[in-house]
């Protein structure tokens, strides 16, 4: 009887330490998959843009209109480089009465200098043939609302050599253009939506203000 109790008593240990050996290894598989988890979500965070100053509107003053918005970005403080190139990145438009998945399909990052206001970098971008036309009065190029809205990268501060990766310190802006039948009225809603390789979208959305100056604070 003494043996048979030994034997069923390191039965009794084997069948434990097996079943402490599973409840250990799925929670060190559990620990492991929550580590990911958790690297995973801090680069995600790390790697997003936010608005680096006031939206503005470029307003068409007779016809109560926005003809182009700005809106300024830069990586958020702490955070890992960005890639604006527009193979990776994507511009989605929205408002009261159109929606485009993207409005920066057609290469439009300027990358050859910096810019000091929206005029020149406008100019460059007809130049390149990013747009047809430039909705700001005054310029050097053909004026007039472009064909196609459209989305236009340009870098205003840049610490190294202008390319399309956005690194803490730089300042970039986009310029959204409209087409006629797209721009936007007073107390229209208007979204802008920059989805990028890594990490998280950024959204700005506004209303725009009653147009009654050729420039139109956005807030």
């Amino acid at each position: 009887m003494g043996i048979e109790a030994a034997i069923v008593m390191i039965a009794f240990v084997i069948v434990a330490a097996a079943l402490a050996f599973v409840v250990l290894n799925m929670g060190f598989s559990t620990t492991q998959k929550a580590k990911t988890a958790v690297i995973s979500s801090y680069t995600e965070a790390s790697s997003a843009l936010e608005i680096a100053g006031k939206v503005t509107g470029i307003g068409y003053v007779q016809s109560g209109v926005i003809n182009a918005t700005i809106i300024p970005i830069k990586v958020a403080s702490g955070g890992d480089s960005v890639s604006l190139d527009p193979n990776e990145t994507s511009i989605a438009y929205y408002s009261n009465t159109v929606r485009y998945d993207n409005i920066y399909a057609n290469k439009c990052v300027l990358t050859s200098t910096t810019y000091a206001n929206v005029t020149g970098a406008l100019d460059a971008a007809d130049a390149a043939g990013c747009i047809d036309k430039v909705p700001i009065t005054g310029t050097t190029k053909t004026e007039g609302a472009p064909t196609h809205t459209q989305a236009v990268v340009y870098w205003s501060v840049s610490n190294t050599p202008v390319n399309d990766i956005a690194d803490e310190g730089e300042h970039a802006s986009i310029a959204i253009v409209y087409d006629s039948a797209d721009r936007p009225a007073s107390l229209d809603n208007i979204k802008a939506e920059v989805i990028v390789p890594t990490g998280s979208a950024l959204t700005v959305e506004r209303q725009v203000p009653p147009v009654t100056t050729n420039i139109v604070d956005m807030g």
